[in-house]
């Protein structure tokens, strides 16, 4: 049988927006509560090394740089659980939220920092070569690539982007595209189809990756399920997708303005959502940066932000 808690600041989410939200609202003595979610520490411990996060030269383990947030919200007094928010009733503070577990929570403030997941395409492959190979970040992690050979799945802003940036990099790129064109806006496929060290692959599905210890090439199929259908393997180091992400926000959805993805609508550039007392950090809420740093920065800013609300309600 699940508990009944009260609490000042509740945080849903563990990764860089979460942790540092329990950092800045234990200092302020808020007393926060943070319950984990499905993976604890979020996206950065797919990711096994971070050189891009300011304070680390030499580069820093994901699950590591993790472990190190919250042991420094621990230090200063947040109570850190595992759990997962299936529940919550934002219709009139203070808010009600449950878990999984039966706790039913009532919180003055809420910060939702749950992440978004990146979509795969469900191929055994991926989670095999998971970190060998395999990334679903190029900003993070396409310096690990200059001077070879990679892939980019999609079709879209995100899979040009990428297959840009991964082009300044890398000494050659294949565009893997699923359908005979491009989705993304007109200038992103002018810049790509111009980009001499860019091979778009149209038509083009993949069915598998192979190599000794980490990824070495990929299957493709050609027209799949055409008369002239074609497999077909190409060597590769890096295996990037570039299909989109979705947002954890399902359990807020009916309480809160999202887009058409999903996403969390702040208001003007805060982390204040439409609800006084309900905010949203981290990537929940950002579709263009999903950065740690950036969700780092607006982690501070809803604790602030929390604590600023109770000061106001006389809590």
């Amino acid at each position: 049988m699940g508990q009944k808690i009260k609490t000042k600041c509740l945080i849903i989410g563990s990764g860089p927006a979460g942790y540092t939200s329990a950092i800045y609202a234990s200092r302020a003595n808020l007393k926060p509560i943070e319950y984990c979610g499905m993976q604890t520490g979020g996206q950065l411990t797919q990711t096994t090394e971070v050189e891009n996060f300011p304070g680390y030269p030499q580069g820093v383990d994901g699950n590591q740089m993790m472990m190190d947030m919250r042991e420094q919200a621990e230090r200063f007094g947040a109570d850190i659980r595992d759990g997962i928010i299936t529940e919550c009733d934002f219709s009139a503070a203070p808010y009600k939220c449950k878990t999984d577990e039966g706790d039913e929570i009532e919180a003055d403030t809420v910060i939702i920092a749950t992440g978004a997941s990146a979509k795969y395409l469900g191929l055994p492959d991926e989670e095999k070569y998971r970190g060998m190979g395999v990334s679903a970040c190029a900003t993070c992690d396409g310096f690990f690539y200059r001077k070879k050979t990679v892939a980019v799945v999609g079709g879209g802003d995100t899979a040009c982007e990428d297959a840009l940036y991964l082009a300044g990099l890398a000494k050659k790129v294949y565009l893997i595209v699923r359908k005979p064109f491009l989705r993304a806006s007109k200038v992103m496929q002018e810049r790509v189809k111009s980009t001499e060290n860019i091979e778009i692959l149209f038509e083009h599905n993949t069915l598998g990756l192979f190599g000794q210890d980490g990824v070495e090439g990929a299957h493709l199929v050609y027209r799949k399920g055409e008369a002239d259908e074609e497999k077909r393997d190409i060597a590769i180091d890096g295996f990037f997708l570039a299909i989109g992400h979705k947002p954890n926000s399902d359990v807020f959805a009916k309480w809160l303005d999202t887009d058409e993805v999903g996403y969390i609508k702040t208001i003007d550039g805060t982390p204040k959502t439409k609800i006084p007392g309900v905010f949203a950090a981290g990537d929940v809420a950002d579709p263009t940066y999903r950065q740690a740093i950036t969700a780092a920065g607006s982690g501070c800013k809803a604790a602030i932000e929390a604590e600023r609300f109770l000061l106001a309600q006389g809590k």
